[in-house]
């Protein structure tokens, strides 16, 4: 069947488009209105004029640049899902971060979580991790390790390490329990098998792993189970449960400001390069070491849709991580001052 021919409207907004520099057909943009990355095409002009609204030619601009042939835009369509704030951008916000969440069970072929308590259950859970963690390399450095080893080469130096970060978090010794935990919740892991786990990745800290030992055995006996207290308590289930249940604005904001953070931070990361100063004064705060190296970098693909789902899962279930993460976001924003540029345009009149 021929396709109808373009409208005036999509060529109108092709034009516009390729008059500032880039590029786009009207079928990319007849896609961007359906993933409802654009509106309806009666609301991209002025009232009673055939001038392109700013608004929607930065949006476009920002889609055009952001498209490449044949390849998903990633986690960066989340953000006019967000910006948007409506009951559909919010639904499809709703979906793609379950579905980026439960990707990973996806891959080792999990298609249903056994649930309950019997050995039974517990015992295919065990065999699901399994399952995820074959043939999963674990790095010998992660992020962190990898920056501090160029900055010594270079004769940078950089500020200590945390006394409580681990050193490489994709250790494997971290990973195998950490896959339980994500399957089964605090339940199937018990804080000994953590602790053993942090032995292994963290062999010079052996009088912190004690601390924490104590701490959990005082709780104990005073009738309090920490580890039912973490978010990550109810593992997958819970974090699916934090989405699901967000209030659609309360989703749209928290997203709103996890892809900000993400983008002000790569942006940071990148003149790094030429900059170490930035990098040190990043790695100063705690909140490198608590979300920066563990998630707020956001690269292409499923990788950086990871990070942006678990990030806006943290951000919804626990306040006091959300507020740091703003307090961190208003210290990187400090460090872009000196720079007039903008960081990426969303489409909002707002910096990305």
């Amino acid at each position: 069947m021929a396709r109808t021919q373009p409208s005036a409207a999509h060529l109108a907004l092709v034009g516009a488009i390729e008059g500032h520099g880039e590029t786009a057909t009207p079928t990319q943009i007849e896609r961007w209105q359906q993933q409802g990355w654009l509106p309806k095409a009666a609301e991209w002009f002025e009232p009673d004029s055939s001038t392109i609204r700013p608004e929607c030619l930065t949006r476009a601009l920002w889609l055009a640049h952001t498209a490449r042939a044949g390849r998903s835009i990633g986690w960066l369509g989340w953000v006019f899902w967000a910006i948007d704030d409506t009951p559909d951008s919010a639904w499809r916000l709703r979906a793609v971060l379950v579905a980026t969440l439960k990707r990973p069970l996806a891959r080792a072929g999990i298609e249903q979580l056994p649930i309950g308590d019997s050995n039974d259950a517990f015992q295919a859970r065990q065999d699901a991790a399994a399952r995820m963690m074959a043939n999963r390399r674990s790095p010998r450095r992660d992020l962190d390790g990898i920056l501090r080893d160029g900055a010594a080469a270079a004769g940078v130096e950089l500020p200590r390490s945390s006394e409580t970060a681990v050193p490489n978090i994709f250790h494997r010794a971290l990973m195998e329990p950490g896959a339980r935990l994500l399957l089964g919740g605090a339940a199937d892991v018990g804080i000994e098998d953590l602790l053993e786990a942090w032995e292994q990745a963290w062999p010079d800290h052996a009088e912190k792993i004690e601390y924490i030992r104590e701490a959990h055995r005082q709780a104990e006996l005073a009738g309090t189970d920490l580890m039912a207290q973490s978010p990550m308590a109810e593992g997958m289930a819970g974090m699916v449960h934090t989405i699901e249940s967000a209030d659609d604005r309360e989703l749209c904001a928290a997203v709103r400001r996890c892809t900000k953070a993400s983008g002000v931070l790569g942006v940071l990361m990148q003149r790094a390069v030429y900059e170490p100063e930035i990098l040190a004064r990043l790695m100063s705060d705690a909140m490198w070491d608590q979300w920066a190296r563990v998630g707020g970098i956001a690269p292409d693909g499923a990788v950086g849709a990871a990070a942006v789902a678990i990030s806006t899962f943290q951000y919804l279930a626990m306040p006091d991580w959300a507020a740091d993460l703003e307090r961190y976001l208003a210290f990187m924003n400090t460090l872009l001052a000196p720079y007039p540029e903008r960081v990426g345009s969303s489409g909002d009149g707002t910096e990305a």
